[in-house]
């Protein structure tokens, strides 16, 4: 008798730490969303597209405020992140595939380095320059810094950020982990990161938006599982 109630407490704690491991995935999802868009915006407002206007910049206090502000945002998005990957696998459980899963985790561990990179970038140009206006050849070293930070981002992360997608939705497809439409959507999504990240202003927007879906919806579907409901059908 003793020993069936050991038992029945060992099973309630672990599916205890199951129910909280999607919502506190949910919740990492929401927050890396909410973070990491905030951080663009910031950055593509405040940061001037002709570097000849970088002596004006450097001396105007407010922009230069908005991308210190977004640059210590990037490191919080990228630990959600991690919390992100991590929790999305144990929620894969045993039906995790060996193949995506390696996808799955390199992609996304080259997404949040990269992200650090070019944050590291654009931090080291804005210390290199003081408030004063900068010279020609000062000019060209900035221009330096801030093509390097944007292929970073655009060219590498955001390219890394679809495989991501593409790798996440694979499994999700085979395994069920969120809805098939989202899947699809991220198909298609990563897709157009991967030919057009960097030529379309903003468009580095649609990676936030849909981790922000697919959080949402393990969200609900924990909320579900936690109030007794039978959670909706997959598909």
């Amino acid at each position: 008798m003793e020993e069936k109630t050991v038992q029945k407490r060992e099973q309630k704690t672990m599916t205890g730490k199951g129910l909280k491991t999607p919502r506190a995935a949910a919740i990492a999802g929401i927050l890396f969303a909410v973070l990491i868009a905030l951080s663009i915006l910031l950055i593509r407002f405040s940061l001037p597209s002709d570097p000849a206007d970088a002596g004006k910049w450097l001396s105007d206090g407010a922009s230069r405020t908005s991308v210190v502000v977004a640059a210590n945002l990037v490191p919080f998005a990228g630990i959600a992140f991690l919390w992100l990957i991590g929790v999305i696998r144990d929620r894969m459980g045993e039906m995790e595939d060996k193949f995506f899963a390696t996808v799955f985790m390199g992609s996304g561990l080259l997404f949040v380095v990269l992200l650090f990179g070019a944050t590291a970038v654009l931090i080291s140009i804005l210390a290199t320059f003081n408030s004063a206006p900068v010279t020609v050849a000062e000019t060209e070293i900035w221009d330096l810094g801030r093509q390097t930070t944007f292929a970073l981002l655009n060219v590498f992360a955001m390219r890394m950020a679809a495989v991501f997608i593409i790798s996440t939705s694979a499994i999700a497809l085979r395994t069920g982990v969120f809805y098939r439409w989202l899947a699809l959507l991220g198909l298609l999504i990563a897709l157009v990161l991967l030919v057009a990240a960097g030529s379309v202003p903003y468009l580095n927007l649609l990676l936030p938006f849909w981790v922000l879906l697919v959080s949402v919806n393990i969200l609900i579907s924990n909320l579900r599982e936690r109030g007794g409901l039978k959670a909706a059908p997959l598909q």
